[in-house]
């Protein structure tokens, strides 16, 4: 079966073709850092406009080099949510026409799904049941995920996402955007010992997660960094990132490690945008006792490919949607 995903959740237009659920036999993505860049970080509106003019050529693009027409395609996905709502329209009401005119049947796909299944997308692929984090600028979230389509939420954040605060900090400490690719690129220089941030696991059992705390205090911290050279010789702007970065995937690391313990599983995967971080992905090797599975680095950030993944699984249990569908700014994988 060849399903084409797309994904236009948020500032990345993307479309791939994906053969029986595994393999991705194109992936294009159009990324729009140099529109939002200029104002540190996504800007709705262009987004928007800026999916608007790249959706038909990407979709052109993705079925050119995967070696196909939309007379091979057998069903589409398409994310509906979550994301930014006139992001998300983009690609869904692109779908709708072609749907409509080709008599191809589509599905509607939650974004975080994309990201579990992601890792279907790689030949070495987990057991199920496994423990899923999803880790990206707009989530942060835990998962039990017991088979394709069946997923158990643990965790969330109750504020700030690990990528939202890594982009927040790096517009703080003057790193530009994206922030989570400064940020790492800062932190190699310095040393993560330096400064005690806060490690917000909110209390001894819960599995959610909060960043705006932390935050809250590399902010103050600068500003005190700042206005007291003394304090500048002791410690560097790379000091301060090599601590925050630590301190996230300090608080990411103990939460997997509580949900393994509770769910008494082996396997983890780890996905989203963030899981491109090497930081935690060195640390996550080598301090947890248990199997881990990161997709590349291609298919964590926003991709057409795991939107492809997802969908492939609905549309073999007979699901289809139909014209009425609409997007959701909000929407809680556990509605699926």
């Amino acid at each position: 079966m060849l399903v084409l995903g797309i994904d236009t959740s948020c500032d990345d237009t993307s479309a791939s073709v994906v053969k029986d659920g595994r393999c991705a036999l194109s992936n294009v993505v159009h990324s729009q850092i140099e529109l939002h860049h200029p104002h540190g970080g996504v800007v709705p509106e262009l987004a928007s406009r800026a999916h608007l003019r790249n959706i038909v050529p990407v979709v052109s693009e993705a079925l050119s080099k995967a070696g196909v027409s939309l007379d091979d395609i057998d069903g589409i996905a398409v994310t509906i949510g979550p994301g930014l709502i006139g992001s998300l329209l983009v690609g869904l009401y692109y779908v709708k026409a072609i749907s409509y005119t080709r008599k191809i049947p589509f599905v509607g796909i939650n974004h975080l799904e994309g990201h579990i299944l992601s890792i279907f997308l790689e030949e070495r692929v987990p057991d199920f049941p496994f423990i899923a984090l999803t880790v990206s600028g707009g989530h942060t979230c835990l998962y039990s995920v017991s088979d394709f389509g069946k997923y158990r939420l643990l965790g969330k954040t109750l504020d700030d996402a690990a990528g939202e605060a890594f982009d927040k900090v790096a517009k703080v400490l003057g790193l530009g955007y994206p922030g989570g690719i400064e940020i790492e690129r800062e932190a190699k220089k310095g040393d993560p010992k330096k400064i005690s941030f806060p490690r917000p696991y909110l209390s001894k059992d819960s599995l959610d997660f909060s960043f705006s705390g932390l935050k809250t205090s590399v902010s103050l911290f600068f500003k005190r960094w700042r206005d007291d050279p003394s304090l500048q010789k002791e410690v560097s702007i790379s000091d301060i990132a090599a601590s925050f970065q630590d301190a996230v995937v300090d608080v990411l690391i103990e939460k997997i490690r509580r949900a393994l313990r509770i769910t008494n599983t082996k396997d983890v995967v780890v996905a989203g945008g963030v899981a491109c971080n090497k930081r935690l992905r060195e640390r996550l090797l080598n301090e947890l006792n248990a199997r881990i599975y990161f997709p590349r680095p291609e298919f964590c950030t926003d991709n057409g490919a795991m939107i492809a993944v997802a969908g492939y699984h609905r549309l073999r249990k007979g699901e289809r949607a139909d014209l009425y569908t609409d997007a959701r700014s909000r929407y809680p994988i556990s509605e699926i």
